[in-house]
This record gives structure tokens, C-alpha cells and sequence, in this order.
């Protein structure tokens, strides 16, 4: 459909299509740049960078990981894409096409395989909740991680309160020296509109009480549930989501296909 451009004896490369190409990575290069500064800078506050060793340590996941795999994979593509573009690299151009390729495909993948096998992504997540459970009081962000999904979804553990059993400091051994001992994280509380400081002891022997008494003070509904019934309510946004992404993706191939086009009948001498 570009091949006018060809028609002439001099034909060269598209000036709109490179700099739509170098403004559309610029912004990714410069976002993927920030997540590593703040990923980077996550780790610097936990002291990670001067011991590298408690990586290996950590019990639980840590989410700077998802900030970085995500800022290094959006730095890279973004530099590939500028500097491809500027200086007409038909090498990076054709890597940051397959690169965005095969992220489309797995993420149309993982979408199927989430359909057809729901129950196993229901056990997994659940799963993978429990794991992080054990390591709450161990990292400060998968703490916050968790108690934003609690407030934000109004539940409390993977399926029940009970959940926490599996944390050290909230089960309910008698050997527990733990103050939290039969507690539940405040995240799980119910929230009180009169109150304008958080009460962080909200949930403490909460679940030495009877069962019967602790709706009253904290929910009751497990996050996995929860998380399933958001799903359907919020479909269209999450599907509206996934169409944009998937937009910006194809764009960007569409935009260094284009380019690549352009820089192979130039060098041919069309």
C-alpha cells in the first residue's frame, strides 16, 4: 500500500513512518527507564543492592521483580525501536518486530490456556497466595501488595481468614509468641467511615473468637472468591485493556514492517 513511494527515481525512506517509529518508542524507552529507577531504587531501600544474597532468600515473591522484568523488557524494546528508526537498522527494526511478536503470542496463549483450564489457574493462584501468605511480615512491598488486594477487594486470606494460619505470626500454635498470634492482617477489617487513623490492630485474636463473631469486625470472604466475582462485573474494562495493548502492539510491528519495507528498496536500489 506504500509502494508509490517507490515510484520515482530516487525513492528513500519514509519520513512520517520513521518519526511516528521514533516517537512511538521514545515514550516506551523513557517508561521502561523509570521502572527500572524505581525498581532499582525498591531494592536500594530494602538494602537488596548491598547484599545481593537476599534474593535467594526471600520467602515469598517479591513484586520489584514484575517492575523490572517489565522496565527492562520495555527499555530494550524502546531503544531497539528509536535507534532502528534513526539510523535505519533493518537488524533492530526486524528484532523489535519479533520481539513484540512473540510477546503477543504468548499473551494470546495465556489467554487460552487461562479459558480452557480454569480450574487449574484457580489452584495455582490459590496456591501461589498461600506461598506469599507465609512470607508477609518478610518483604515490606509484597506486604503492601497484599493488603492493597485485601482492602481494595474487601477479603481476607486465599479462600478464608483462616489462611493466615500459615503465616508464623498470625497462626494459632500455642508455642506462638507472636502479639499477631490468631490475628489477621488490619487489611482485613472491616472499615469504619468515623475513623480517620487507621487502626493497624484491628484484626488481632480475631480468630480466637467463635466463627460466628468475626464478620463484625473483619471479611469473611476469601480473595480467590472475591477475585472471581470481580471478573464478570469488570469484563468490558478488562477486555478494553487487553484490545488497546494488543492495538499498540500491532501498531508498533505495523510501523516496523513498514520501515523495514522502505529501508530494503532503498538499498536495492528500487
Amino acid at each position: 500500500m506504500h509502494y508509490y513511494r517507490y515510484k520515482n527515481k530516487n525513492p528513500e525512506v519514509s519520513c512520517c513512518y520513521k518519526y511516528l517509529m521514533f516517537s512511538y518508542n521514545i515514550v516506551f524507552w523513557f517508561v521502561g527507564a523509570a521502572f527500572l529507577g524505581i525498581g532499582f531504587w525498591a531494592w536500594s531501600e530494602k538494602g537488596v543492592l548491598s547484599d545481593l544474597s537476599q534474593v535467594t532468600r526471600q520467602n515469598g515473591f517479591d513484586p520489584v521483580w514484575v517492575v523490572l522484568v517489565v522496565g527492562t523488557v520495555t527499555f530494550v524494546l524502546g531503544f531497539a525501536g528509536c535507534v532502528g528508526a534513526l539510523r535505519e537498522n533493518i537488524c533492530m527494526l526486524k528484532f523489535f518486530c519479533g520481539v513484540i511478536g512473540v510477546i503477543f503470542f504468548l499473551e494470546l496463549t495465556a489467554g487460552v490456556l487461562a479459558f480452557v483450564f480454569q480450574d487449574t489457574l484457580r489452584e495455582w493462584i490459590s496456591d501461589f497466595f498461600l506461598t506469599n501468605v507465609k512470607g508477609y511480615r518478610d518483604d515490606i512491598d509484597l506486604q503492601n501488595l497484599i493488603d492493597s488486594l485485601q482492602r481494595t477487594n474487601q477479603c481476607c486470606g486465599a479462600q478464608n481468614p483462616n489462611d493466615w494460619n500459615t503465616n508464623n505470626y498470625f497462626n494459632c500454635t500455642d508455642d506462638n509468641p507472636s502479639r499477631e498470634r490468631c490475628g489477621v492482617p488490619f487489611s482485613c477489617c472491616l472499615a469504619d467511615p468515623a475513623q480517620t487513623v487507621v487502626n493497624t490492630q484491628c484484626g488481632y485474636d480475631i480468630r480466637a473468637r467463635p466463627e460466628r463473631e468475626w464478620n463484625t469486625v473483619i471479611h469473611v470472604k476469601g480473595c480467590i472468591p472475591a477475585l472471581e466475582g470481580w471478573l464478570p462485573r469488570n469484563l468490558y474494562i478488562v477486555a478494553g485493556v487487553f484490545i488497546i495493548i494488543s492495538l499498540l502492539q500491532m501498531l508498533g510491528i505495523f510501523l516496523a514492517r513498514t520501515l523495514i519495507g522502505d529501508i530494503e528498496m532503498v538499498n536495492c536500489g528500487f
